[in-house]
C-alpha cells in the first residue's frame, strides 16, 4: 500500500511568499515523494541571508530565496528532519516528476548546472557534477535541501 504524505502548516507557512510555481510544484511533489519532507525555508530576508553567508550555509546574497524564487526542504524521518543524502535523492527525484509534469524548469542545489527535468538520475547527476568542477579545477558547494527557479524563465524585476 502507497503511503501519501501531506504538507503541514509550518511548510505552508514556508511557503508564504513562494513564487506560486515553486509552490505548486512543491505542493506537487509531496503527493508523489518516497520521503516525507518539510519546507525548511521560502522567502529570506537580507538579515537572514547574511547570517547564512556568514555561517557558511549559503554562498551568496544574489540568493533566489530573498526574491521568493527558492526553498530548501528538508527530510522527514518520524517527525524529525534528517541529513543523509540518500533521502534528499529521493525527494529530488519527486520534485522532479512534479517539475516535470507542472512544466515548471528548476535548479536543484546537488547540481547546479543542469535543469533537474534533465537529470536521469539525481543522484549520478550529483555527482557528474562534482567530477565537471573538479575538472575545471573548482569546488563544489552542494545544497542537496535547495531548489530554485530557473533563472532564465524566472528572472528577478526590480
Amino acid at each position: 500500500m502507497a503511503t501519501y504524505f501531506v504538507l503541514g502548516k509550518k511548510s505552508l507557512r514556508a511557503l508564504a511568499g513562494v513564487h506560486d510555481d515553486l509552490a505548486r510544484v512543491v505542493k506537487q511533489a509531496i503527493l508523489l515523494t518516497t520521503c516525507d519532507f518539510t519546507v525548511l525555508e521560502g522567502m529570506r530576508s537580507q538579515m537572514r541571508q547574511a547570517e547564512l553567508v556568514q555561517a557558511g550555509a549559503s554562498m551568496t546574497m544574489n540568493s533566489r530565496h530573498l526574491t521568493g524564487h527558492a526553498v530548501d526542504l528538508g527530510a522527514l524521518v518520524n517527525g524529525e528532519v534528517r541529513w543523509d543524502w540518500p533521502l534528499y535523492f529521493q525527494i529530488a527525484r519527486a520534485m522532479q516528476d512534479a517539475a516535470e509534469s507542472e512544466r515548471v524548469r528548476l535548479t536543484w542545489g546537488g547540481c547546479w548546472d543542469r535543469d533537474l527535468t534533465a537529470i536521469a538520475d539525481p543522484e549520478a547527476g550529483c555527482a557528474a557534477y562534482v567530477q565537471r568542477r573538479k575538472g575545471n579545477g573548482k569546488a563544489a558547494f552542494i545544497d542537496g535541501p535547495h531548489y530554485q527557479l530557473d533563472w532564465a524563465e524566472y528572472p528577478v524585476t526590480a
